[in-house]
Parts: structure tokens; sequence; C-alpha cells
């Protein structure tokens, strides 16, 4: 019983782990040309849906009032979009001597290329990853995995801008006229969004299985997990150590945002990216193992750090209250 209620609160990583059996087992469905037309149900109408749904969520008055913390705002883009990109490409410089499978590699870049989740709990998170990553994340995919792109930098751009922009904008406006509707109802965006996402990885392993020259070893995957594992848990070390230093002028609340938000990555706006940037890309599924592994990755770590975080948090906070002058 504590099984299915365990199943049914992670039914998202589930259905990651049925949608690429589904498409291990029948791979013809949801090929391009297949009966789904991925080509133009994911590539258009799914990152589309999305997005819209998005900006239908996306509470602009609270991530207003967010970018008031410029200090931290500017930290974490500093790190997610500049320091944790190159950090990684740096790394595989090294790892591209091992016998790891090089696609694999390649996904690992494309996660540090990634912004923040979109849609978190944490409005600052939404402030970073919600515009900037939109246009530099293809940029930063493209300076460091150069021509492993086939489609050309305009129509990737262009399809951006129509299939993530617009309806993120579109989704804005709509939510200006029926936001009391949206506050009293409470629509599940974050289910609607996920279940469309597991439409998009199906599709996209469906070309994998279909394609018959395309083999991963697990000797690879096994090293790629412990690598991300190790990523995660490493950057977040590393920006607790930034965070409080003595001159920092960050408050125990901000070192917290911090570590969450500069190492955590969005499955939701990488995988439809990734769809846009290697489109026709015969390794798009190889190249997308990584993002699809650092996503429970970073909730399983977080579900196991956030009561020791929590601790150290309220204890500084107690600390700072008694060593504040009294009047």
């Amino acid at each position: 019983m504590r099984l299915l209620e365990r199943m049914r609160k992670e039914w998202f990583m589930v259905g990651i782990v049925l949608a690429i059996a589904g498409a291990k087992l029948e791979p013809s469905i949801g090929v391009n040309g297949g009966p789904l037309k991925p080509e133009i149900t994911v590539s258009y109408i799914a990152v589309a849906t999305i997005f819209f749904n998005s900006g239908l969520s996306l509470k602009t008055e609270e991530l207003t009032s967010a970018l008031v913390h410029i200090k931290l705002h500017l930290f974490i883009q500093i790190f997610t979009l500049a320091f944790f990109p190159t950090a990684i490409w740096l790394f595989l410089q090294l790892l591209s001597i091992t016998p790891i499978n090089e696609w694999l590699l390649k996904g690992l870049q494309t996660v540090g290329c990634m912004p923040p989740p979109v849609s978190s709990a944490v409005i600052l998170t939404k402030a970073v990853g919600g515009n900037e990553g939109i246009v530099i994340t293809p940029l930063l995919l493209l300076l460091f995995l150069g021509s492993s792109s086939s489609v050309p930098f305009t129509s990737i751009f262009s399809q951006l801008f129509m299939t993530v922009v617009v309806p993120l904008i579109i989704g804005q406006i709509v939510r200006r006229y029926i936001k009391d509707w949206l506050e009293r109802k409470k629509p599940p965006f974050g289910a609607v969004s996920s279940s469309v996402l597991l439409m998009i990885i199906y599709t996209t392993f469906c070309d994998t299985f279909s394609n018959p020259n395309i083999d991963l070893d697990k000797f690879s995957l096994v090293l790629i997990l412990v690598i991300i594992f190790s990523i995660q848990l490493s950057f977040m070390l590393l920006t607790f150590i930034f965070s409080t230093r003595n001159n920092s002028g960050f408050t125990p609340a901000d070192t917290v945002a911090i570590i969450f938000c500069s190492t955590h990555k969005s499955l939701t706006l990488g995988i439809p990216m990734l769809k846009i940037v290697f489109a026709g890309h015969e390794h798009l599924s190889l190249i997308s193992v990584p993002l699809l592994i650092y996503h429970p990755a970073q909730i399983l770590l977080g579900s196991v750090l956030v009561p020791t975080i929590k601790s150290w948090m309220v204890s500084r906070q107690k600390g700072v209250k008694l060593t504040r002058p009294t009047v």
C-alpha cells in the first residue's frame, strides 16, 4: 500500500520509465511519419502547449517583486548560465579520453547549458529560467557543441520563438483576464505539462529504438549516473561555500535559494529545446539521457538534503536574531 502511494506521488518518474519501455516495445508508433505524427504533434503542438501552460501559471506579480533581489538574481544567473556550462566543458575534456559513450558526454554538456526550472516553487527560479534561458541556452548549446546540430541557426530561433515565446506571452495575456478563476480553481498546471512532456520523451526514444545503428552500453550509463550525482553534490557544496562567506551579503534564506536555483536544471524547457536544436539528429535520445537522469537525481538529492538545510537555516536565523543589538 505504501508502495502504491509512493508510485502515485512519483507518477512522473514512473511515467518516464513506462514511456521509454513503450518506445522500446513499439517504436513505429512514435517515429517521424508514424501514427502520432510527432513532426507536427510534438515539435509544434506539444511544445507550444507546455509553454502556454507555463504562461498561464506564471505569476508575473510575484516574479516582479522577486527581481528586487538583484544581487541574488545576478549570482544565480552567472553561476547557472556561465560557470556551470564552462565547468562541465572543462570536465568533459578529461572525460573525452575515457571509453564513455561520446553522445552521453555531449548530453552532459547540454545539461550544463540548461536554465533552472521555469515552473518552480521558488519564484527566483522562475525569474532566471523564464526569459534568459530561451535565448541563452541555444547559444550555449551551439557554442559548446558546435556543428552537432544539423538545423540552421535562424530556423532554431524562429521555431523557439513560435513554439516557446509566443505561447508563453499568450498564456500571460490570457491569465490577466481569467486570473481570479485560476486562483479559485487552481488547475493542475504541473500535471498537464508533465503529461505532455511524457509524450515528447516517448517519441524521442521511438526514433532511437527504430534505429538499429544506435547502441548504449551499460558501463557508460552507470558512469554517467555516478557523474551526475557527483556534479550536483559538488556544485551544491560550492554554492553553499560561496554564499556563506562573511562578506557575501546573503542571508540564510538567500543561501537556500542559491543552492537549489543554481544547481537545478529544467526538464520541461530542456527536452523540447533539445528536440528543436537537434531536430532530425539520430543520437537525440542519447543526448537527452543525462537530462532525464539529472531531473530525478535533483529531486532525490533535494528531498534528502532539505531537512538538513532547513535545520541549518533555522539555526542560523536564530543566531542572527540573538547577535542583533537590542535598542
